[in-house]
This record gives C-alpha cells, sequence and structure tokens, in this order.
C-alpha cells in the first residue's frame, strides 16, 4: 500500500468511524486502536499499517468483517484519559495500545473489555502486570523488555567512545516507561564506571534546552531512551548530537531517516504485526488474562558508519561484525 493510499483510508477510519455488518448478517467486530502518538507521524503510520496487514493476514477485512476505531493523543499524554474513555463507551470487542501511559489510561477506563499492549516497556517494572505466564484481569499483549536494552545500550556507547566518562541520559520522566529504563542505565553506569546525568525533555520543546544542559555538563556521550516521542523527533535529536559532537545510542532503530550513530533495540514494526494475533485469540474467545506476555527474542544492532565518520569515530571491527545492519 502506498503513502498516499493509507493515509486517504487512515483518514476516512478517522473521520467516519465503521459499522459495518458481517457477511452473515451479524455485527462485525469493533477494534479500538489508541495511540498516543500522531497517526500521520511515518514512524506511527509503519507501525499501523504492520498492524492492519497482520490483520488482513489473519483473514479479517476492515469495513466487511471488521472495523477499527482509531484514537491520537497527539504526543500530549495528558490526552489519553480522555480517548481511552471514549473508546470504552463505544463497547469495542478488544483495544489495542501502543506505549506505558496508553495502556495506564486504558486499564483505568474498563476492568472487562480485553486490551491488547502492542510494544510495551517491560510491563512489570511499569507496574501494569505482576505474572507474564498469566497476566490476569483483562491485559496482555507484548513487551519490549527496554529497562536491560538502556544497560546495553550504554556498553555499546563505551565500546565506541571508551574515552566517555560523562555521558547524558535524555528521558521523559512524563512516561512510566522511562523510570525503570533510567534506573537501568544507572545500574549500567556504576558498573562501567561511567558518570550518568538524565536531562529531562518532557514535551519537543525542550529537547533543544536539554541538549544545552549537556553541553554544559560537558558531556561526552549520550543515551536516548525508548520514548514515542524521541522516536517521532528522532531526525531532530540526531541531527542535534550531530551539532554538540556527542556520540549517541538509541533504544529505536530508525537510523536511515534519522541518520543517528547507533541503535540498540527489538524491532517494533513486528511487535505490532504480532499484537495483530493477540486480536485474533481474544475474538475467538480467549481471555486475555489466559494469554502470556510475550517477550521479544531477538534484538537489532544497527550502526551509522556515515555518522561515525563525522564525529571522527572508529568503530572496532569485532562490534561491526556483531551489526544487524551497517549503514554505509
Amino acid at each position: 500500500m502506498n503513502r498516499r493510499a493509507f493515509v486517504a483510508g487512515l483518514g476516512a477510519v478517522l473521520t467516519a468511524p465503521l459499522v459495518v455488518e458481517a457477511q452473515e448478517g451479524r455485527k462485525a467486530p469493533r477494534i479500538g486502536f489508541l495511540s498516543a502518538g500522531s497517526l500521520t507521524a511515518p514512524r506511527t503510520r509503519t507501525y499501523v499499517e504492520a498492524f492492519r496487514q497482520a490483520l488482513r493476514e489473519l483473514g479479517y477485512v476492515e469495513g466487511s468483517s471488521i472495523s477499527v476505531e482509531f484514537r491520537s493523543a497527539e504526543e500530549n499524554y495528558e490526552r489519553l484519559p480522555a480517548l481511552a474513555e471514549e473508546l470504552v463507551r463505544l463497547n469495542p470487542s478488544v483495544i489495542v495500545v501502543n506505549t506505558v501511559p496508553a495502556t495506564v489510561a486504558v486499564k483505568q477506563a474498563t476492568k472487562t473489555i480485553p486490551i491488547i499492549m502492542a510494544a510495551i516497556v517491560d510491563p512489570i517494572a511499569t507496574g501494569l502486570v505482576t505474572n507474564l505466564a498469566r497476566p490476569g484481569e483483562n491485559l496482555t499483549g507484548l513487551s519490549m523488555m527496554a529497562p536491560e536494552l538502556a544497560g546495553k545500550q550504554l556498553e555499546l556507547l563505551k565500546e565506541i567512545a571508551p574515552q566517555a566518562s560523562r555521558v547524558a541520559l535524555l528521558w521523559n520522566p512524563t512516561n512510566p516507561g522511562n523510570t525503570p529504563q533510567e534506573h537501568a542505565a544507572r545500574d549500567a553506569a556504576r558498573v562501567l564506571g561511567v558518570t550518568l546525568h538524565p536531562f529531562e525533555a518532557r514535551s519537543p520543546s525542550a529537547i533543544d534546552a536539554a541538549f544545552l544542559a549537556m553541553r554544559r555538563e560537558r558531556s561526552e556521550g549520550l543515551i536516548v531512551l525508548t520514548d514515542l516521542m524521541f522516536g517521532t523527533h528522532g531526525k531532530r535529536i540526531a541531527d542535534l548530537a550531530a551539532k554538540h559532537r556527542l556520540p549517541a545510542v538509541y533504544g529505536q532503530a530508525v537510523l536511515e531517516q534519522t541518520g543517528g550513530l547507533m541503535a540498540y533495540g527489538v524491532d517494533l514494526p513486528a511487535l505490532f504485526r504480532r499484537s495483530a494475533t493477540y486480536v485474533d485469540k481474544v475474538l475467538e474467545g480467549a481471555k486475555p488474562g489466559d494469554l502470556p506476555v510475550e517477550q521479544p527474542t531477538k534484538f537489532e544492532l544497527v550502526i551509522n558508519m556515515k555518522t561515525a565518520k563525522a564525529l571522527g569515530l572508529t568503530i572496532p571491527p569485532a562490534l561491526l561484525l556483531r551489526a544487524d545492519q551497517v549503514i554505509e
């Protein structure tokens, strides 16, 4: 599906909610989809299309055998509770969510409608569930295991910039999913003998100020935590890192589009595709609390050699051999 067709189709869904009938004459199941980010942002479009494509592969046809109600907070987390309640009032068969704040909002809005997490920072560390094998209640889905990844990202930074002793951490404290990542990074910093300086960015407008503060603190490297806002504004963050000569490691692999140096994390579109299978299971009668929360088994290491050369960095050959993708 080309970009123009996808945007047009998505706009139709947003402006004219579907009320469709299945071939048997029954009302088709309705799916709610709550996104913390903008549905027109390139990254979010990629995730949504991965989810919709997986539904098609499972035999669902939007407008015929299923309908989808999309809602977006446009990166304003304060809007999520109202949007969650709006979706709940539509009484969908299941609600799909991405990001911890969106999951919290829907979990507070309903105790009965099944909730599928598409890509969530460790749901145990963030308090969403207490048991991955049997999450209980009305919630299940897919975890990103991001807290552990923050420590690994710091290790990778030390491999490419071994002299870096003062490392900045860009995080968003309004996102509960950032807190366990920040703790994991602090733990790794103590082991590696690195001084870690967290810098807050609660909104896109605060990103520039955070980088100015990094310069004042004479930061020598940067870890960018996994956060929807940072993913959406990845190009801007990568440009600022280059401007301030900061080797940076990201939790989201979008280096082809942003020009970032290195990323280590999960294949997010794959998680959204997998979330469609959870929707299918729930529509077939499975109870979400009985479905284990899945954890990723594959992590991607991406290195951008263009950015490395611009920063005057030599990437160790052993690290290049471990990379899943090297951008020349």
